[in-house]
């Protein structure tokens, strides 16, 4: 029987992932994110309205709906989870103040922290989180057969058909979040999600002016873990009074905004604006290392239905082209076939590498031949919301046309992308960005049974992945994974493009900001 408390360590697979940079001490100097939170002694000042300038509008702050950043960067303000991840990517209880898993894996006992009250004032019991998770995981297939009971008020089971050894990193995943919310909201929400927007977090939802902002206010009586802030986890305080997240779609106004100290952060600021930026003693320059940049194919419907044209676009391709129109210099991007991160050990592989920019304008238009490509149109949907997808499309359209193909490029918004996406007839291509994560089956791209845009099918594929997630060692868990991705590299269910960092701003009064997998706001505060 295995047994994890919050102040022990994982154990579960333990995945050696990066710790996204280091702090900086200067004001005007360009940082990389720290992680690793350490106490202060320094008093802490505390109130005001935090000014956050985002890039694009979510479809909903529902964390269970959508992979979506700006849903999960918003969310997870309001939510919190059964587990989390620490400054080092490791699980630790979050809602959970222990929990203890069965000698054969396929049972999870989860003992609830007692005392903790949604922003409604209702009490967090069991039965928030058995109808929580069974909302969250209606589209989880990685879970494969499962049942979660409420035992007693503060005690859950989650009963596995299977034994998983990747079930807790599931559970603490941030681009899907397995967010705890009351019985009722999650019972009554239909398929868009739930619109009541309640949750146990340090800050509660007020309101969301569309297409302007969403405001939050401190729950005055959140309950912090008594354990130190570590990563997502350990102790978080509001500790501004309001937060307006404000949709700020240009870059440009976004960088003026902060300049002129409109706004306090500004996310997603263009690659150029760095030395305007970095000119400015009141600014701190954030580069964090982000994941992937994905070109994602409808393989439902069209002409990428039939692999063959999924290869041609990839020979005709010039990852370098694409990633520095959209990432602007090499600091900025690296070209590599895997997934993964190499400081991911357990995980990282080149398995596919020979068909990772292969650059053959030659080979792609005898493969287009072979299908007998007539100049059909091809639309990829793309957005000026994030520039580095845009300019990628722009990219990606030109290379096309030099091989003969006849493509159109659909600009929107974002959210009005994410919507178009989930229909078929209304693409063959979009760009889109994936960050880091710690298992393969994370990236919702893989597995057929998840139906996320784009309609990956391959029966291999999904064989690898329930092959890993029950597999009885890492080392047997990483060589089905480098089968994996080899396939993913001749099956092409998306083209990698390369990994890439991403650039945020704040000004220098903005205290405590950390940034993992996406920008955090609890422990923030404003120094006058």
């Amino acid at each position: 029987m295995k047994f994890e408390k919050k102040v022990v360590g994982l154990l579960f697979l333990l995945m050696t992932l990066v710790i996204m940079g280091c702090s900086s001490e200067g004001t005007s100097s360009t940082t990389e994110t720290n992680n690793n939170d350490s106490e202060t002694t320094e008093e802490v000042q505390t109130g005001g309205t935090l000014e956050i300038a985002y890039p694009t509008q979510p479809q909903s702050i529902d964390p269970h709906q959508s992979t979506a950043e700006a849903t999960r960067d918003a969310a997870r303000v309001i939510y919190e989870s059964l587990v989390t991840l620490n400054g080092n990517y490791e699980v630790i209880p979050q809602l959970a103040d222990s929990y203890e898993v069965s000698d054969d894996n396929t049972k999870i006992t989860f003992l609830l922290r007692e005392g903790i009250t949604f922003h409604n004032g209702k009490d967090l019991v069991a039965e928030d989180v058995v109808a929580s998770m069974e909302k969250w995981g209606v589209n989880k297939p990685e879970l494969g057969e499962h049942e979660w009971v409420a035992v007693e008020d503060y005690t859950v089971e989650l009963n596995l058909s299977e034994p998983s050894a990747l079930i807790m990193f599931f559970l603490a995943d941030q681009g899907n979040m397995a967010a705890i919310m009351p019985k009722e909201v999650a019972e009554s929400a239909d398929s868009t999600g739930a619109t009541d927007y309640i949750g146990t977090g340090p800050f509660e939802f007020v309101e969301w002016k569309q297409d302007e902002v969403i405001r939050f206010k401190k729950f005055a009586d959140y309950q912090p873990d008594s354990d130190p802030a570590d990563g997502l986890g350990g102790k978080k305080e509001a500790l501004v009074d309001e937060i307006n997240w404000n949709f700020v779609p240009d870059s440009s106004t976004r960088v003026n905004g902060l300049m002129s100290g409109q706004y306090h952060f500004a996310h997603m600021i263009n690659y150029d604006s760095i030395p305007q930026l970095e000119s400015n003693p009141q600014i701190v320059v954030d580069v964090w290392p982000y994941g992937i940049e994905g070109l994602v194919f409808n393989k439902k419907e069209g002409l990428f239905t039939d692999v063959k044209a999924r290869q041609a676009v990839n020979y005709a391709l010039d990852m370098d082209v694409i990633m520095s129109s959209a990432f602007t210099g090499e600091e900025f991007y690296d070209l590599d076939p895997s997934l993964f991160l190499p400081s991911q050990t357990d995980w990282y592989t080149e398995a596919g590498i020979e068909n990772y920019n292969p650059k053959d304008v030659d080979k792609a238009k005898e493969l287009l031949d072979e299908i007998g490509y007539n100049e059909e149109e091809i639309v990829i949907l793309t957005s000026r919301d994030y520039e580095h997808h845009y300019n990628a499309a722009v990219a990606t359209q030109q290379l096309l046309e030099e091989v003969g193909m006849n493509v159109k490029l659909d600009v929107y918004d974002w959210p009005t992308l994410l919507e178009r996406r989930g229909d078929s007839s209304a693409y063959n291509i979009f760009f889109t960005g994936f960050s880091t994560v710690s298992t393969p089956h994370q990236y919702v791209f893989l597995d057929s049974e998840t139906q996320w845009p784009g309609w990956t099918d391959n029966s291999e594929i999904d064989r690898l992945l329930e092959e890993i997630n029950v597999a009885a060692t890492q080392e047997e868990a990483k060589e089905l994974y480098s089968e994996l991705q080899q396939i993913m590299w001749e099956d092409l269910p998306v083209i990698n493009t390369g990994k890439n960092s991403r650039v945020s701003g704040h000004l220098e009064n903005l205290k405590g900001y950390k940034n993992l997998l996406g920008p955090n706001f609890w422990n923030v505060t404003i120094s006058e």
